[in-house]
């Protein structure tokens, strides 16, 4: 509400006192009725050229906005993204007491959350081994093999004029001061923090700033189909969680002591490592989130080996996501192969989904020539 925008400033300009979850947060202001008055005040003032509005009530954060962020962006169209921004109209919400679930929940595909200047974070691309989506190959937007015209900010635009950030949003890093404190960047879709790559050193209490490690690396060896060749890094299902090699868990998360929440919270970090933003959430998204993006991929987090430590691979998921957890446990961490609807497939033949879709199982062998309805000019460069 603009009658708000004085007190807003008051709010901002006075020292940062300790909240916990129930309370709002810097720039928030908790949902009250409108008086006539203030509809009409409203009509009167212009809007604002970068609008997102944080309010909370005794349940949710409410997130209005529209998408275009505070700081101007790269130029769109570009050479590498043909796309011109179109303003949204995101209506949001997040529950403002997150609960973490026993299980992760797969975001590969879907939005994870968004930010404090209203810019959504979709870490995933649309670009694929071939132009095939059913290769279960997926470009990472930066992986180094797509020129997909990234601006500054880690960020490019959607066909449908969405600004969306692949990465750390360096803009909102700046404006929070994000290597003096741990910086609050948003809210994944799930209700839990999303905070910039600097944490405190002991996460039991306010110390020392340090860069979080992810606990992905890069998986050895080579590829078993697909685009073949070693893994690089250049596909998602190149990289595996292997436990404990970073400072965070399969979801890029951890628990920790913020200025924010000075009890210590459950929060996820971005990294300028894999996976960037994460691909996974801790808690159960909200439906607004998941309306966004039709395509958006569900399913529980599967477990491999990989140097006899947990990991999580990123190939794609079966729909039969209960029966394949339990199978994966029985053979020994090796992913399963269903057909649609949960049934194994025949004895030669693959699921066409992940590591195993290549010309030993079914699928066209490395440098094959796409079948009709794919193929086409990528913005991506072999493997």
């Amino acid at each position: 509400m603009r009658i708000s925008i004085a007190l807003a400033g008051v709010l901002i300009a006075a020292p940062v006192a300790a909240h916990d979850s129930m309370a709002p947060l810097e720039g928030e202001q908790a949902i009250e009725k409108t008086h006539v008055m203030e509809e009409i005040w409203n009509l009167l003032l212009p809007k604002a050229e970068a609008s997102a509005d944080i309010s909370v009530d005794s349940n949710y954060r409410h997130i209005h906005a529209d998408g275009y962020p505070v700081k101007p962006p790269g130029q769109f169209p570009n050479r590498g993204n043909p796309h011109s921004i179109s303003k949204k109209n995101y209506n949001l919400k997040v529950p403002l007491v997150p609960h973490k679930n026993s299980s992760a929940t797969r975001a590969q595909g879907a939005v994870f959350g968004i930010a404090v200047n209203g810019v959504v974070m979709d870490p995933g691309t649309a670009e694929f081994w071939q132009n095939d989506r059913r290769s279960g190959w997926n470009y990472e937007a930066l992986g180094g093999a797509c020129k997909l015209g990234l601006d500054r900010y880690n960020a490019h635009v959607q066909p449908d004029g969405t600004y969306h950030y692949h990465g750390i949003p360096t803009g909102v890093m700046t404006s929070k001061d994000g290597r003096s404190v741990p910086a609050l960047l948003g809210f994944a879709a799930d209700g839990f923090p999303i905070y910039g790559p600097y944490g405190y050193s002991d996460p039991k209490r306010n110390s020392g700033l340090k860069k979080l490690n992810s606990s992905y690396r890069v998986k050895k060896g080579n590829r078993p189909g697909g685009p073949g060749g070693r893994y690089n890094g250049k596909f998602t299902q190149d990289w595996a969680y292997v436990a404990s090699a970073g400072d965070l868990d399969q979801c890029n998360g951890r628990f920790a002591v913020t200025p924010e929440y000075p009890n210590g919270t459950y929060h996820y970090v971005l990294t300028d490592a894999f996976p960037f933003i994460p691909r996974c959430w801790m808690g159960t998204p909200d439906s607004s989130f998941m309306r966004l993006k039709r395509a958006g991929m569900r399913g529980e987090i599967q477990n491999e080996s990989d140097r006899d430590l947990p990991t999580v691979d990123f190939a794609a998921l079966s729909d039969n996501s209960e029966a394949a957890v339990m199978l994966v446990q029985a053979q020994g961490g090796h992913p399963p192969r269903f057909l649609h609807g949960g049934r194994p497939p025949p004895p030669g033949l693959g699921s066409g989904h992940g590591p195993g879709f290549g010309s030993r199982n079914g699928g066209p062998p490395p440098g094959a020539r796409p079948e009709a309805g794919r193929g086409g000019r990528s913005p991506c460069s072999g493997r």
